[in-house]
Formats: C-alpha cells, sequence, structure tokens
C-alpha cells in the first residue's frame, strides 16, 4: 500500500473541504490532546513489570543442599 504525494494532497484538500481552515488548528490542538491522554492512562494503567535477577550458580547449589 504505497501512498503518494497526490494521495497525501487529495486527502488535505478533502479534510479542508469538510472542516475548513477555521476549524482545523482547532481540530489538530483537540486531537493532539486526546492523544496525550491516551498515552497518560495507557502507563497509568499498565501493570508494573518486575524484572527478577536470574538465579546465581552459587544460589541454586545452596538450595538444593537445604
Amino acid at each position: 500500500m504505497n501512498i503518494g504525494i497526490p494521495e497525501i494532497l487529495l486527502i488535505v484538500f478533502v479534510i479542508l473541504l469538510l472542516f475548513g481552515s477555521k476549524k482545523l488548528p482547532e481540530l489538530a490542538r483537540s486531537l493532539g490532546k486526546s492523544l496525550n491522554e491516551f498515552k497518560r492512562g495507557q502507563t497509568e494503567s499498565a501493570p508494573e513489570k518486575k524484572i527478577e535477577k536470574p538465579a546465581e550458580p552459587a544460589d541454586v547449589e545452596k538450595k538444593k543442599d537445604v
């Protein structure tokens, strides 16, 4: 799926027709705020990963003896 310059220009033109040049900055601003909220929500709700250290060979031998 290759999108070239003519396709991008057509998409931008259609967006300008739909929203108008005055509403476009407001739309972009609200989209940016939404993305920031989404990312913030993702990082807050993601469980923290605990990184466990692999057992050292000396620790493994001590556990076998016990």
